[in-house]
């Protein structure tokens, strides 16, 4: 596989109804791949709840240098344990533009930005809160599972002023050792100043999904599908 920014990505794809108007591109996280969620999807959908198409990209592998150089599917370096300053500036913005190709090829397949989810979970997360950030024209909304933003602090640099208009889903567990609640809770806190509606949840859990949470988001997605 070409790990060139401008390669269409490999993805998995689920389509829980024929002529999907919808489609929710979610984001792995690190060392991962595209098949990690994709059991998700039927315990999230709900009867009521418009076609979908879920796609779930592969990230490109690179070397990753918090683990030895170890090469490893991966949305961008982690050169180091400083959170503001950890994540690879070059592989984010590489990423970001294989993120817009996808959203790109959901447009050619019928489905408008504004009928599109951009969801992730941890190194995923960040990508898509990174992207939504930039995106002139709006998706449906934002979805950032265990995770922050790269760059919060030089955040307002980068926004696109219609960005603000997509509402953000955010969630983590009390008991992240990956990435600990307060980056999170900051990132939260400096995408509200900058103005987005941000919806902040927080679950008795580590570095990964539950129950509750999946109920949650799915009662967000349900507001967003029913406007």
């Amino acid at each position: 596989m070409n790990d060139s920014a401008t390669e269409l990505l490999q993805t998995v794809e689920q389509e829980t109804g024929p002529s999907p108007q919808w489609s929710v591109l979610w984001l792995h996280g690190l060392g991962a791949d595209g098949h990690d969620f994709a059991p998700i999807v039927p315990e999230l959908v709900r009867s009521d709840w418009p076609a979908l198409r879920f796609v779930f990209p592969h990230a490109p592998v690179r070397p990753v240098t918090i683990n030895n150089g170890v090469p490893m599917r991966a949305w961008y370096d982690i050169v180091g344990m400083d959170f503001p300053n950890r994540a690879d500036s070059d592989g984010v913005s590489q990423s970001i533009v294989q993120v817009e190709a996808l959203i790109a090829r959901e447009r050619a397949r019928g489905i408008a930005p504004e009928r599109l989810l951009l969801a992730g979970f941890s190194q995923g997360g960040a990508i898509a809160l990174a992207a939504g950030l930039r995106r002139q024209q709006p998706l449906a909304g934002l979805i950032a599972l265990s995770t922050y933003l790269p760059g919060a602090d030089q955040a307002a640099a980068a926004l696109a002023d219609a960005a603000l208009q997509q509402p953000i889903f955010m969630a983590h567990g009390q008991g992240d050792q990956v990435i600990p609640l307060a980056y999170a809770e900051r990132s939260a806190q400096i995408l509200t100043t900058l103005g987005f509606t941000l919806q902040w949840h927080r679950y008795p859990m580590a570095h990964q999904v539950c129950a509750e949470e999946i109920r949650d988001l799915g009662d967000w997605m349900s507001h967003r599908f029913a406007l």
